[in-house]
């Protein structure tokens, strides 16, 4: 499991920087749409995110390693199996979530970062705020899975 979240074709590490990020810089409106500073904001973000989720998967990895199951009651054991079959499927969506980090960084590279895959406009930096990975604006967002919703039901 842990080859699989620290197999990194982006690094390891963030690229260094040119730009200097003021300590407490949130993105605005007021400023040109993802500008050196709001593209170094999200960058870091994202890092910042990735690094965490691998973090806590070599957390998991460690405890997996260290801690057998061997519980001598049946009920205890299931209990600790249905626990780590918890824990593994989490793991397995960050897995699954730092292939995205992964491609919104290289957005940033590609200076593709902020604009929607469909519709080529900028994506609210509120969405972009609660979701730094999102490919779509809200309203391409919904068109999607209204279409995918169709699709499913046909």
């Amino acid at each position: 499991m842990a080859s699989v979240l620290n197999s990194d074709k982006d690094g390891d590490k963030p690229p260094k920087s040119t730009v200097a990020l003021p300590a407490d810089y949130r993105p605005s409106s007021d400023e040109e749409f993802m500008n050196p500073v709001q593209l170094e904001y999200f960058r870091q973000r994202l890092w910042d995110w990735k690094k965490q989720i691998l973090t806590e998967s070599e957390g998991t990895l460690a405890v997996l390693q260290n801690e057998p199951l061997r519980e001598p009651d049946l009920n205890d054991r299931a209990s600790s199996e249905t626990d780590w079959s918890i824990e593994l499927r989490t793991r397995d969506r960050q897995r699954k979530l730092i292939s995205k980090i992964d491609a919104a960084l290289r957005r940033i590279d590609d200076g593709e970062y902020g604009y929607c895959e469909v519709t080529g406009e900028p994506i609210s930096l509120g969405r972009l705020e609660a979701r730094p990975i999102a490919t779509m604006t809200v309203e391409a967002q919904e068109r999607h899975e209204r279409q995918e919703k169709i699709s499913r039901d046909d």
